[in-house]
C-alpha cells in the first residue's frame, strides 16, 4: 500500500506561479512511476505530467508543455510539480499518482484556483 499526500495548492492570479508537492510513502520509492492528474469541474480526470522511474524521464500533456516541469527526490519520497505562466483553464483539483507494479495509487487531491 502506497500513501500519496499532496501539499501546495491555492488560489494565485492568471500569469502566477505555484509549486506542487507530492509525499509518498514506502521505501522503494525510486521504483514508483510518478505522475500529476486533473479534474475540474464537470469534466473527467486528465494527465497533466508523469515522471518514471530509474532515470526520470518525463512526458507532458500538450496542455501544459512549457509551462509545467515535474521532477522528483527519490532521498525525501517526493515529487514536485513547477507550475508557471498558469491560465484560467487550468484550475482544477490536482492528484498525485504512483503506479507501483501496475498498480495505481492516488492522493485525496489539492485545489489550484488560477483567477483573471
Amino acid at each position: 500500500q502506497v500513501q500519496l499526500v499532496e501539499s501546495g495548492g491555492g488560489l494565485v492570479q492568471a500569469g502566477g506561479s505555484l509549486r506542487l508537492s507530492c509525499a509518498a510513502s514506502g521505501r522503494t520509492f525510486g521504483t514508483y512511476d510518478m505522475g500529476w492528474y486533473r479534474q475540474a469541474p464537470g469534466k473527467e480526470r486528465e494527465f497533466v505530467a508523469a515522471i518514471r522511474r530509474g532515470i526520470g524521464i518525463t512526458n507532458y500533456a500538450d496542455s501544459v508543455k512549457g509551462r509545467f516541469t515535474i521532477s522528483r527526490d527519490n532521498t525525501k519520497n517526493t515529487v514536485l510539480l513547477q507550475m508557471n505562466s498558469l491560465k484560467l483553464e487550468d484550475t482544477a483539483i490536482y492528484y498525485c499518482n504512483a503506479q507501483v507494479y501496475s498498480i495505481d495509487y492516488w492522493g485525496q487531491g489539492t485545489q489550484v484556483t488560477v483567477s483573471s
